[in-house]
């Protein structure tokens, strides 16, 4: 299983959110280009970006910067604000390996599915980020979390498994950025239910115990963000993972 660190970004910044919540954002005084340098450094194989200016905004806003970190050498997954083909096509132009798209998945799913047949199943990463409603089942978290859809996810997803998905990055919401370990029951229902995907964990990642307990779960990978900025996981942690 692979660990893959995660910088999201804000005005050229590094911060972490708390459940998706721009009024709960925390900066860090690292330099993006510096500590993806050593991420690199440390092992990583892969780079986890999240343009957070791009998900207000619905267009991608720090391409610029995206392509310089991608240029650092590291294979580079980055989403945030990806609405349209050409969204798709400039990230991708800008070195990026893997594009996550979330919002207009959900939003209009022909779309999504086109470009899986368009540009390949390794280029596009599904971001799947869940609620868990009031029914019990799980919904949807769009446009930044800032609402959530009524959308069924188990439709949405084998839709996309038709068109050829094989990359889905998953967060449980209110786990997101809380310190109290990922949901490993919802990684464990995800796997067994679509174990031809390629699954990557995302929130509430603490320590060495969780990425421990996520590969049990069958999961592909998982994304550490606030663990790694805290050194709370140790960077050494990166050169250990591998891919599944």
């Amino acid at each position: 299983m692979l660990i893959i660190p995660a910088i999201d970004l804000q005005g050229g910044r590094v911060v972490r959110l708390r459940q998706g919540d721009f009024a709960q954002m925390r900066a860090f005084e690292h330099d993006p280009l510096a500590l993806a340098h050593s991420y690199r450094e440390s092992g990583a194989q892969w780079l986890h970006l999240v343009d957070l200016d791009g998900a207000r905004a619905a267009q991608p806003m720090q391409r610029a910067l995206i392509a310089r970190i991608a240029a650092n050498d590291l294979r580079v997954q980055a989403g945030g604000g990806v609405r349209t083909r050409e969204h798709v096509q400039h990230l991708l132009d800008a070195g990026v390996a893997r594009v996550v798209v979330g919002s207009v998945a959900v939003h209009a799913p022909g779309a999504f599915a086109d470009w899986l047949r368009e540009f390949g199943a390794e280029r596009l990463c599904l971001a799947m980020d869940l609620r868990c409603g009031r029914d019990g089942r799980w919904h949807p978290a769009v446009d930044a979390w800032q609402t959530t859809s009524e959308s069924d996810c188990a439709t949405l997803l084998q839709y996309f498994v038709d068109a050829g998905l094989r990359h889905v990055l998953t967060t449980d919401v209110a786990h997101d950025g809380m310190a109290e370990g990922p949901n490993l029951a919802l990684y464990r229902e995800l796997v067994a239910r679509w174990p031809s995907l390629a699954w990557i964990a995302s929130g509430g990642v603490r320590d060495r115990a969780d990425v421990d307990a996520l590969r049990t779960t069958g999961v592909a990978a998982c994304v550490a963000g606030t663990a790694l900025l805290e050194g709370t996981l140790a960077l050494e942690e990166l050169a250990c993972s591998h891919a599944a």
